[in-house]
């Protein structure tokens, strides 16, 4: 799949154009190239380099939502917050079971504990109804294997049973299987490759700095600009689907500056480090003293903590976890885990990212979490359609809510096509490893990625085509070797190979707060 010159796209049409190539506009393209629609998949940045990579990469069952700290009279008095819950949870449970089946490649399982305390928001019985509540929910096939522990059980069978605060009023530990995704931007690519498979046309650093309606023609008129290097074209679609995440609204208002806002972002932020090794595979779920999810969730070998979940009205290109914002979830870490003694010193590297909620001022300031899919034609925008609140874990029904969208309006331009869910995974064939600690990633991926996958920088190889940026070192040691390996493919001369190295570690300085190389940083040492 090449980057083709944007002067190619000059004049043409389409079924559909998706501005936004996060998680779910790669899902929506996917879905329609194999429905037949000629399709125009779009992104000012790269592929899913926005919320979709800074997500808190876990596949969950949805408890997240049946946990709403509101009382059984609270839902009496509002049963439809209760049935969203539901509609919410069963979403997440069919997405957790299908995405395992179909892609078991970029899953792995984990074991999530859960400390109950007595002044805690939940009982165990409460719990005990949650997961009935999500069996009930959800299809067959992946347990969610819940269990309950004494405090005394957990202490000898859980690593972090050990570590956990107020043992005084600790009342049971719960523990059920979890899946993580490995890792978005890879599942995002690997179905970019497939949309382009079925016929779509996809092209990243390509902006949308027009949106204009011809409605005679029945058809939008996108002015597109190359954001590398200012070449510019205009396409024409029938149908828009605005799936720019945070950015949704400022697409919106290309086409009409009073179009109603549909987004809030709250910013989430998580914080990497290296804990004993007895906690592989085994992480912790609680509450933050405002009554957020916080997870300690395992990582290859590391662990990372977080989110934080604050509104955010700052740059939406300039995304970075703070001190202010480390420390606090530091804080919450020793208020979870005060047995762990964790320090600034521990943080190997850190991500943040802004969540592109449903803006609702009446209900909630910080957004609604459910996902909608928005017809914009009352506000303006006929025939365009935009997705908030969507979570990576259901993209792939999000896709299906697309097709179902776009298939009321207009019928395929072209024969369809049988999609593929599988992974694109690279063969070693024998080649050296990029990584010392990661014999996984190997020269010969790097080369075969940065040939087919529009790479144009060592930043969209490392951190977004490869598992290189989400290792113990986020490729720190490697980027000059990366640059040299892919040096010829890419055009680039050794001074660019050298630009290109600085680079990296410059968005690793600034987005990752990673100023040294992380293999110095000094694991979590628990005490006694």
């Amino acid at each position: 799949m090449n980057r083709i010159p944007l002067a190619d796209l000059d004049g043409r049409s389409f079924d559909v154009a998706v501005v936004g190539a996060g998680i779910n506009g790669v899902a929506a393209a996917h879905r329609l190239a194999a429905a037949g629609y000629s399709t125009l998949l779009v992104d000012k940045g790269d592929f899913a380099s926005g919320t979709s990579g800074g997500s808190s990469r876990i596949l969950h069952c949805g408890l997240r939502y049946l946990a709403s700290g509101s009382s059984l009279g609270e839902i009496l008095v509002h049963p439809g917050r209760f049935a969203t819950a539901c509609r919410m949870s069963r979403l997440a449970m069919v997405a957790r079971a299908e995405f395992a089946r179909a892609t078991p490649e970029r899953t792995v399982p984990l074991t999530l504990c859960y400390p109950i305390y007595r002044d805690g928001p939940y009982a165990a019985w409460q719990l005990r109804a949650a997961f009935a509540i999500l069996r009930l929910l959800g299809p067959a096939g992946r347990p969610l294997d819940f269990k309950l522990y004494k405090p005394e059980a957990a202490r000898a069978a859980l690593p972090f049973a050990r570590w956990l605060g107020s043992p005084d009023k600790l009342r049971a530990v719960a523990t059920y299987t979890e899946w993580q995704f490995e890792w978005p931007e890879r599942i995002a690519m690997d179905a970019v490759l497939d949309a382009a498979r079925l016929g779509a046309v996809a092209r990243n650093y390509t902006g949308v700095t027009g949106l204009a309606r011809d409605e005679g023609a029945g058809l939008w008129h996108l002015g597109l600009t190359d954001t590398l290097n200012g070449a510019s074209a205009q396409v024409s679609a029938t149908v828009v689907l605005n799936t720019a995440g945070i950015w949704i609204d400022r697409v919106s208002q290309l086409a009409n500056p009073n179009a109603p806002r549909r987004i809030t972002g709250t910013k989430g932020i998580h914080v990497v480090m290296r804990l004993p090794p007895e906690c592989a595979r085994f992480g912790v779920t609680a509450f933050n003293r405002e009554l957020w999810p916080y997870y300690c969730l395992p990582w290859r070998d590391l662990h990372y903590f977080g989110p934080t979940e604050t509104l955010y009205e700052g740059d939406p290109d300039d995304v970075h976890a703070t001190e202010d914002e480390i420390e606090g979830v530091i804080d919450e870490a020793n208020r979870l885990l005060p047995g762990l003694a964790i320090s600034r010193d521990n943080v190997k590297f850190t991500w943040a990212c802004v969540r592109p909620l449903t803006y609702d001022a009446a209900l909630l300031p910080q957004g609604k979490r459910s996902r909608e899919i928005h017809d914009l034609g009352p506000g303006g925008l006929p025939n365009v359609f935009a997705i908030t609140a969507g979570p990576i874990m259901t993209h792939r029904s999000a896709g299906e809510k697309f097709l179902e969208t776009v298939r009321r309006r207009i019928s395929p331009s072209g024969a369809p096509g049988a999609m593929s869910f599988a992974a694109n995974m690279a063969a070693s064939n024998g080649s050296p490893a990029l990584l010392d600690h990661d014999p996984a990633l190997t020269l010969s991926e790097l080369r075969a990625r940065a040939e087919t996958e529009q790479v144009t920088s060592l930043i969209d190889l490392l951190a977004r085509r490869t598992r290189a940026g989400w290792s113990e070192t986020m490729g720190f040691e490697a980027a000059e070797c990366a640059a040299e390996t892919v040096g010829d493919i890419l055009g680039w001369d050794a001074a660019r190979q050298q630009s290109e190295a600085h680079a990296y570690r410059v968005k690793l300085a600034h987005f990752n707060t990673l100023t040294g190389d992380p293999r110095e940083v000094p694991s979590v040492v628990a005490r006694d």
